[in-house]
């Protein structure tokens, strides 16, 4: 064998070993390779689940927030809602005892010495508790002072105003607009005016007046 064929076999089994080497490199970096891949994707599946778990519990909070501000709102509504009711009520409570104080105030004021007992009658009707026993005990001695002074009353004009009151009882405060005719005026009608507060009471449903502050026959005004 010559020098020159010498070279070229050992060239070859040069080329040999190299390719092998380089065989191996290649199969140990991509196995390094797809170690590395498996190893983000893990990573990548173990984040998500991560998230979609911290997603879930962000979610029920979310939903247990809206859940508590709506029944936050719902008991404002109807704590609102039972307020205005109750306003409402203590209004139309208030209006009907001025109302029936209004309607009182004229039989109260309206009277004839010649027909005290019908008078009697109709201001005990719509009286209660202490004006009740009140004008009862002195009916008689009114009717006396009444007769003999010949009085005739008739109210012209009646203004009434709630003071204060509840849905039961209330204060009136009226006044009564008078002409009144008697022996004191000789016989001419006279302007006269009887103020007065009246106590309201609210009884078996209606409203009866329970106290009256103000005496029943002012004198007329000169």
């Amino acid at each position: 064998m010559s020098d020159k064929d010498s070279d070229t076999a050992r060239d070859e089994v040069v080329g040999e070993g190299q390719a092998e080497q380089a065989a191996a490199s290649g199969v140990t970096d991509t196995g390094v390779t797809a170690d590395t891949e498996s190893a983000e994707t893990g990573a990548g599946s173990g984040g998500l689940r991560a998230r979609l778990r911290s997603g879930g519990k962000g979610t029920v909070a979310v939903r247990a927030a809206a859940a508590v501000l709506l029944g936050a709102s719902l008991a404002s509504s109807v704590y609102f809602f039972l307020q205005d009711r109750e306003g409402d009520a203590l209004l139309a409570a208030q209006e009907q005892a001025r109302a029936a104080a209004c309607e009182y105030a004229p039989v109260l004021a309206d009277y004839d010495a010649k027909n005290l007992d019908g008078y009697f009658t109709a201001v005990l009707a719509g009286a209660t508790g202490d004006w009740k026993k009140q004008f009862d005990d002195t009916s008689r001695e009114l009717k006396e002072v009444l007769s003999q002074g010949e009085v005739v009353s008739k109210a012209n004009d009646v203004q009434c105003a709630i003071k204060s009151g509840d849905e039961t009882s209330a204060e009136a405060i009226v006044v009564i607009g008078q002409t009144i005719t008697s022996l004191g005026t000789q016989g001419k009608p006279a302007p006269g005016q009887l103020s007065m507060v009246m106590r309201m009471e609210k009884k078996d449903g209606k409203w009866l007046v329970n106290k009256v502050n103000s005496p029943l026959a002012p004198t007329p005004q000169q």
